[in-house]
């Protein structure tokens, strides 16, 4: 991971605390940055997940996917989010693309 802890936990701090303000893009670029950062940072991914499940409508596929992916990357388990993201994905699989 990324040695700036001070850095990554100011950083989860104030995500965490302004996730509402968040719109969906916003949500997973965060988990995925402090997931390819390799950041440990529970209770920040623990809220984006809360906030993704309320407004999975707003996400676009590939939003979707990256969310999943830094949940997977960092190792978070999370199965209501995945259920989630699960469900909403289903009648959309036409909108992912291969990569």
């Amino acid at each position: 991971g990324v040695d700036a802890p001070r850095l990554f936990d100011a950083m989860a701090g104030v995500a965490q605390s302004r996730l509402d303000e968040f719109h969906a893009q916003a949500l997973a670029n965060t988990a995925w940055a402090f997931a390819t950062a390799g950041v440990d940072a529970p209770r920040l991914y623990s809220a984006i997940a809360t906030a993704t499940r309320a407004r999975l409508s707003e996400f676009n596929a590939q939003g979707l996917a990256n969310t999943v992916w830094a949940y997977a990357t960092a190792r978070v388990d999370s199965p209501r989010l995945f259920d989630a993201i699960a469900t909403a994905a289903q009648p959309r699989l036409g909108e992912f693309n291969p990569q």
